[in-house]
């Protein structure tokens, strides 16, 4: 799957969300390592702490199918400039070793870059060996 299905796939997730508090719809797809692709699309809650993004749906779905590894996460929402991914986001990303992150919005802006370029000093599995 090339980087423009994969948006494609953000933008279909982002059509299902569940954002009647803050109207900001996100919709995000992976790309494991294994080739399979999963979607997810912010969901919130009247407690919004307990709110999930869609970067975190899609990558939860992916590990929750048996994915330890994804190559890339497409997000997309109604933004100026494409979508950043928040900093919970950006961990949860770094936990799964994500390679890229690719950043779009409905006017058709996009910007791929490393996860190590959004998150530069990451706390990851290996920080906790030894």
């Amino acid at each position: 799957m090339d980087d423009n299905e994969l948006i494609e796939t953000a933008r279909k997730y982002r059509e299902r969300s569940y954002s009647p508090y803050s109207h900001f719809a996100v919709g995000a797809a992976v790309l494991t390592a294994d080739g399979k692709v999963y979607g997810g699309c912010n969901i919130e809650n009247a407690s919004y702490p307990v709110t999930n993004c869609a970067e975190r749906t899609a990558i939860f779905k992916a590990v929750s199918e048996g994915a330890k590894k994804i190559d890339t996460v497409a997000i997309i929402a109604d933004t100026p400039g494409p979508c950043s991914p928040c900093g919970m986001c950006r961990q949860a990303m770094a936990e799964f070793h994500v390679d890229n992150v690719i950043m779009a919005n409905l006017k058709g802006d996009v910007k791929k870059v490393p996860l190590s370029e959004l998150l530069p000093y990451t706390f990851s599995d290996s920080d906790m060996e030894g």
